[in-house]
């Protein structure tokens, strides 16, 4: 009788603790459901904190977006011919179709990094949780934070960026490609034997270490190597590389990485992990996952960052060279 009884409280137990899981889990749910709403009421408040109308989506573009530039805009930019570098034009008419958009932190992280705390909190890519020795140990010896010192003289700079896909083939656009000041190119695309069609300038190429090129020959003379950290691996990785230490094929990289990038360590950035914070959460509405990354459908993802494309082009905040989005 007496062991029955005792089985008897235990199960009691193990239910009471069940129930107790149950609400702790739905509590958390519920507790990040609430801050991705949240999120979403933020995203319908400009920049300085004023309410949109019933005029921007709910991710605070306008709705009705066109070619036609603000009236301000074009009084502004009036005498400037079609192709000339503006001064502030990209930045201004991105604020009128978003009045939420900012640029608060610099492009490439310098040793104020500890500072910010919208990437202090989140792990890679969207922060650098984790990270602040590697990263340390990485700037104390690239010990370079901006551009180019010829590029950041300018007072106007026009940038593009060249994508990977084959819609370039046979466009013969390289020559256009290679008029702007700044040229931006993704991990391993091939720049030799492609130059009528991709352009032979290359000013920024950024990475992460399975999709930087593996042959040394293959790295442009003066372009600066950017990493994208997506995971804590690649920081060890761009140490590696930084000290010219060998690189381990056991620290959980997915694939083959580069053991060698051909750049002197003040040729080498990082990219700041709060680009890649807003694009996902604020430009491109991406669920927000608890600061994690694979949750949502891959294709539905890839569907929001096209039409987050398509409303840049059509509000002529960028221009397409190739109509392929």
């Amino acid at each position: 009788m007496g062991l029955l009884v005792f089985v008897r409280n235990l199960l009691l137990a193990l239910c009471l603790f069940l129930v107790l899981g149950f609400l702790y889990y739905s509590a958390w749910k519920l507790h990040l459901l609430q801050w991705e709403d949240s999120n979403s009421v933020v995203l319908s408040f400009d920049s300085a904190g004023q309410t949109l109308g019933s005029e921007y989506d709910r991710l605070g573009f306008l709705l009705k977006l066109d070619s036609k530039l603000p009236a301000e805009l074009t009084s502004k930019y009036a005498n400037f011919s079609e192709g000339v570098c503006k001064p502030g034009y990209a930045s201004a008419l991105m604020t009128a179709i978003f009045p939420r958009f900012s640029k608060p932190a610099p492009m490439f992280l310098d040793d104020s990094f500890r500072k910010w705390a919208r990437i202090r909190e989140f792990v890679p890519p969207f922060g650098i949780k984790g990270q602040d020795n590697l990263i340390k140990a990485i700037l104390s010896v690239t010990k370079e934070y901006r551009l180019t010192p010829a590029l950041d003289s300018l007072n106007c700079r026009r940038c593009i960026i060249v994508g990977n896909g084959g819609v370039l083939a046979n466009k013969s656009l390289g020559s256009r490609i290679d008029d702007y000041d700044i040229v931006v190119r993704l991990n391993s695309a091939p720049v030799k034997g492609f130059e009528k069609d991709v352009g032979s300038k290359t000013t920024l190429r950024i990475t992460y270490p399975e999709g930087a090129m593996q042959r040394p020959e293959q790295y442009e003379r003066d372009s600066l190597f950017v990493l994208a950290g997506f995971k804590w691996q690649d920081f060890k990785w761009l140490k590696y590389i930084v000290y010219k230490e060998r690189v381990s094929a056991s620290d959980g990289f997915w694939k083959s990485v580069a053991t060698r990038v051909p750049k002197e360590p003040p040729e080498i950035r990082i990219l700041n992990p709060y680009f890649i914070q807003e694009a996902a959460f604020t430009l491109i509405g991406l669920p927000f996952n608890n600061g994690l990354m694979g949750r949502g459908s891959w294709t539905h993802n890839i569907q929001r960052e096209k039409e987050f494309l398509r409303k840049l082009v059509k509000a002529r905040v960028i221009t397409d060279l190739t109509s392929g989005i």
